[in-house]
């Protein structure tokens, strides 16, 4: 048999239950929903788990780790054993914890999908197979006499055998399953007891437990001790009956006694007051019944959702305790194709969240936990999938509370199988001898979450391939509940379950889909967006698919944060602790670092899935659309300013039109300062901000949720600068030209500020010096042409990146064919024309460069024909670089302050801005490209002044109107991001000068580390262009 729940031993003692897939779990009571019971009903209104009937033991244990669970202190749990004595050395450990975080052990180890063991389900090996023995001591509350005495573990991987006060209790696995014990025959009220627990690295479980995360083991969640009345409940089940009209409902409970008992009910609003009160007594009921059903007419509730989380409390009462459960009011269901709660087409702006702490692992502190939370919505996203296991069980309750949408996953994924050769599937998910162990998780999970109203679809696993036994798992859940849809990615024809799912899917393939008419059922992308490194690039473009088409759904990017492993000097990933096989860097791949603060890539996030869209600017009035599912924009603010390069005109509040109902759109009126001039080549922006009214439970008054850009004139040219800059051919005199040997010229301003140094062997400037420091140069490194970047975990992961290495982009050189100068009438001019070219390969990019010097600056235009064998079909980029000393700070106009790319550009606002060289540079997790600006009109590069007061500006380039522009800044060379693969490794590296790159085109990021790689319109396709910059 399977389960044994609550049954007397009958196992042999000496057989090794990890190994066998027919035992489940052993002496285990039934899966229940997840509360606490309280003395009475004052306490239980705080919600204050210390004030319940139950302690948590979890605290420092004592601890041994052996090889295997055949080495070792095995009569630990034997009553009177004393592990200070015992010949077996103890430690100390932390409880919740993994001992692999925690110094024991081999250490961790990241696969993203290969099993690391040889693979024989449901057989793991008895020698490579750490067992932690942990040891404690507690004491019974008195106040716990004669009450059902309940040992409960939130959370044990993999697998574990409990005793008590030298008695075996049972047995259970299912990593992230709790497991439930009796212990009240075995321990007594107002005395102390021993519990020993053993714990298996690996069991048959493991097979299916694969989930692209550290293999970590151990007590990660907490353990308690629950007392429960004799006439306490075993379960509660809540479910919340909308009518059709979705106004009012009837409020379905569900109690599973043991024993003929009374239940009151009390249902209280969110401000605590009665909504109603019944008493419903035993001799009301048919004899013997422990399953009892009420069913209570609600009018018109407060309706649940992700926007107005509107919790009632549900008070039920039993002789000599009170069990508080929230409760909220919606409906989920399809609605011709069309996902809808209450009644409402909603869209999922998700994340995958995997449970994992830097310093901890698994076993995640709860303010942690709620931080993540709270950051979630801040950045405007509104739904998890608890991706690929049931989470922490206060997770729910705090989604429920902050407004959170919940796919809740069962701890099901054996992705390994498909290195093995031979139909993946047949392995356990087609294999009928593990039917038991895929409808269990899918019981568990559905049986402890039930009852939350965040928990709006089951997920049967992930990439488990398909069969027979997903479909027990589904016929499962429905027994239990129809209120939810299923979810299954795997079952891709949606066989079973309720709703299409697809993993990194392109944008083209997602419309594809949309517009199927033979679909029936919705779509949602459960993986997109892979967030790997620099990334994700496209985000805007599947959004909009979203919004456009009803049936989509929306998604869960992939995924919420790093796993990196924090050590005293850096954070660790695959392959750092001598684990083999490893997956080395693919466990970062998260919209946060390892700490969990955000990446560009979260705030780019924010900014696609904003509820509040700036659509564009018709004379003096804006265009709006409400993206909000539920509310309406009166809960917000507006505040507008102009800006041009030199100004920022003084912010004005402006009204939103009442009742903007969601998913349509508004006009707003936006009064235009009198002193701003807009006139040919004199660019300015009109910048809205969207802030909360007033405080939520997750952000306080004037928190932005949605801005919007609006370009107003149109940017100068380079030739408009030229004139501005006054340096007109007429007007000023021509700088002097000295040839200091057959190669070099020195070309000085007729002022005398500047000294430009031309190389005409190298076809490039060289030096550049003031008058007021002659001797020091300001090139660093010579001005080259460039195309290439540091390889970004997108470019590595799909074929741009290893394109650029194969044809040899990062090995280019410039060969001058020839370099000759002038004096004209306008200018001094030096034109190059050169071949830029790798070696080995026979392409290259042939080139003709003029550098023009007028007054203080030089105009550099550039023509470039790409030609010859095996040509790359992309550049990474196409622009300058050069080497700058004594620059402390970096100013310009275009978007900022963060980092931008040609497809990761529009959380960033148009503007003047100014950061030191440190603060321009993101210092990736895998060093790779960062830092960039884009849509850069110019910049400046700066140096602080000795005698305080603003910088002084060293160099300033121009680009004029050219749309796309960009630079960076750093203490880095390529090479330098190229060759190191960890952050402390880069830092070694640090050079005193600034590496400085102009770009006038760069190639997008994509999201090719896992999914589509650059989109077409974001390509920098290897073709002819023409180029100009103004240096000065």
């Amino acid at each position: 048999m399977s389960i044994q729940h609550g049954a007397e031993p009958t196992i042999d003692e000496d057989a090794v239950l990890h190994f066998d897939v027919q035992v489940l779990h052993h002496n285990t009571l039934p899966p229940r929903s997840t509360f606490f019971t309280y003395p009475n009903e004052k306490d239980a209104l705080t919600w204050d788990v210390s004030k319940a009937k139950a302690i948590c033991l979890s605290g420092t244990w004592k601890f041994h780790l052996s090889t295997s669970p055949f080495d070792g202190p095995r009569n630990f749990w034997e009553a009177g054993y004393d592990h200070d004595a015992a010949e077996h050395q103890w430690s100390d450990i932390a409880v919740p914890g993994m001992w692999q975080c925690q110094g024991f052990g081999k250490g961790p180890q990241y696969t993203n999908y290969n099993f690391p063991f040889p693979v024989d389900p449901p057989n793991v090996s008895y020698t490579d197979n750490e067992c932690g023995r942990h040891l404690t001591t507690f004491k019974v509350p008195h106040s716990f006499k004669n009450h059902q005495l309940r040992l409960r573990f939130e959370g044990v991987d993999s697998a574990f055998t409990v005793w008590v006060n030298g008695h075996k209790v049972g047995y259970s696995q299912g990593s992230r399953n709790p497991s439930e014990f009796d212990i009240s025959r075995i321990v007594t009220a107002g005395r102390s007891a021993t519990l020993a627990v053993e714990v298996y690295q690996r069991c048959d479980g493991t097979y299916i437990e694969d989930q692209d995360q550290w293999w970590l083991s151990g007590i990660f969640r907490d353990v308690y001790l629950h007392a429960f009345e004799r006439f306490s409940p075993h379960d509660i089940h809540i479910q919340t009956l909308l009518d059709d009209d979705y106004k009012n409902a009837v409020l379905k409970v569900g109690v599973t006694t043991s024993e003929f008992t009374f239940v009151s009910l009390r249902l209280l609003d969110a401000d605590g007051e009665p909504v109603f009160g019944e008493t419903h007594h035993g001799a009301t009921l048919a004899q013997g019944t422990t399953d009892l059903t009420f069913e209570l007419p609600v009018k018109n509730p407060h309706k649940w959702t992700a926007e107005t989380p509107y919790l009632y409390t549900l008070l039920l009462g039993f002789p000599g305790c009170v069990i508080p459960q929230r409760v909220g009011f919606r409906r989920t269901e399809l609605v011709d194709g069309v996902f809808c709660v209450n009644g409402e087409p909603i869209k999922l702006r998700g994340v995958n969240r995997h449970e994992h702490h830097p310093d901890s692992g698994r076993a995640v502190p709860y303010e942690f936990l709620k931080r993540d939370l709270l950051q979630m919505k801040e950045y405007n996203i509104n739904a998890i999938r608890t991706s690929h296991y049931i989470n922490d069980p206060r997770l729910y309750d705090l989604a429920d509370q902050l407004g959170l949408w919940i796919l809740n996953e069962a701890d099901l994924e054996c992705h390994g199988f498909a290195s093995v050769g031979g139909d993946a599937s047949k392995f356990t998910s087609d294999n009928p001898d593990w039917k038991e162990a895929y409808v269990d998780r899918a019981r568990q999970m559905v049986l402890r979450d039930k009852n939350h109203a965040c928990v709006i679809i089951w997920s049967l696993g992930n990439e488990a391939f398909y069969g027979r036994n997903h479909q027990a798992m589904y016929d499962f859940i429905k027994s239990v509940d129809t209120t939810r849809l299923v979810h299954y990615e795997a079952d891709y024809g949606a066989r079973t379950v309720d709703i299409y799912s697809r993993m990194y899917s392109s944008v083209e393939s997602v419309i594809n889909a949309a517009r199927d008419k033979d679909w029936e059922k919705p779509l949602v992308l459960c993986e997109y967006i892979h967030a790997m490194g620099n990334g994700p690039g496209a985000i805007r473009e599947y959004v909009e698919a979203f919004y456009r088409y009803p049936r989509l759904m929306g998604g869960f990017v992939w995924e919420w944060a790093n796993h990196t492993k924090d050590g005293e000097e850096y954070m660790a990933y695959g392959g750092d602790f001598g684990d083999n096989p490893n997956d080395k860097n693919f466990v970062m791949d998260g919209l946060c670092f390892s700490d969990h603060t955000p990446t560009p890539g979260l705030v780019e996030y924010k900014k696609a899935i904003e509820p509040v869209q700036v659509l564009g600017l018709d004379g003096d009035e804006v265009t709006v659309i409400n993206r909000y599912d539920f509310l309406t924009l009166d809960h917000l603010t507006c505040h507008a300013h102009f800006l041009t390069e030199d100004r920022r005109f003084a912010e004005i509040s402006i009204s939103i039109p009442k009742g903007v109902k969601p998913h349509t759109k508004a006009k707003i009126k936006i009064p235009r300062p009198s002193d701003l001039e807009v006139v040919a080549g004199k660019e300015a922006f009109l910048n809205l901000r969207f802030s909360l009214k007033v405080s939520t439970s997750w952000a306080p008054a004037g928190h932005e949720v949605a801005w919007g850009d609006i370009q107003i004139g149109q940017p100068d040219s380079l030739t408009a600068s030229l004139q501005h800059l006054s340096i007109e051919p007429n007007t000023t005199p021509l700088p002097t030209i000295t040839q200091e040997s057959s190669n070099f010229l020195s070309i000085t301003s007729s002022s005398g500020l500047k000294t430009w140094g031309f190389d005409l062997h190298e076809g490039t400037l060289t030096s550049v010096t003031r008058g007021d420091q002659p001797k020091l140069n300001l090139l660093t490194s010579p001005i080259t042409l460039d195309f290439y970047r540091a390889l970004t975990d997108n470019d590595r992961g799909g074929r741009f990146g290893w394109e650029w290495r194969d044809r040899r982009l990062h090995q280019t050189q410039a060969h001058v064919r020839s370099a000759e100068w002038r004096e004209t009438k306008h200018s001094l001019e030096v034109t190059v024309h050169a071949r830029i070219a790798p070696p080995v390969l026979a392409w290259g990019v042939d080139t003709a460069t003029t550098f023009s010097f007028r007054g203080e600056a030089c105009h550099i235009t550039i023509k470039g024909t790409p030609r010859g064998l095996r040509l790359p079909g992309t550049f990474a980029r196409i622009g300058l670089t050069l080497g700058l000393a004594g620059v402390d700070e970096v100013e310009w106009f275009g978007r900022g302050p963060g980092e931008s790319y040609r497809d990761k550009k529009m959380s960033q606002r148009f503007g003047t801005w100014r950061r030191g060289v440190d603060a321009l540079f993101i210092d990736y997790e895998f060093p790779q490209d960062g830092g960039n600006r884009t849509d850069v009109r110019w910049v400046k590069f700066k140096q602080l002044l000795s005698g305080g007061g603003d910088p002084g500006t060293l160099l300033t380039a121009r680009f004029g109107d050219l749309e796309g522009a960009s630079f960076s800044a750093m203490h880095y060379t390529t090479a330098d991001l190229d060759e190191c693969q960890h952050p402390y490794e880069l830092h070694k590296r640090r050079r005193d000068d600034t590496i400085v790159r102009l770009d006038w085109a760069h190639h997008g990021l994509g999201t090719g580390s896992c999914g589509p790689a650059t989109l077409p319109q974001y390509e920098l396709r290897s073709e002819g262009f023409s180029y100009e910059l103004l240096l000065e």
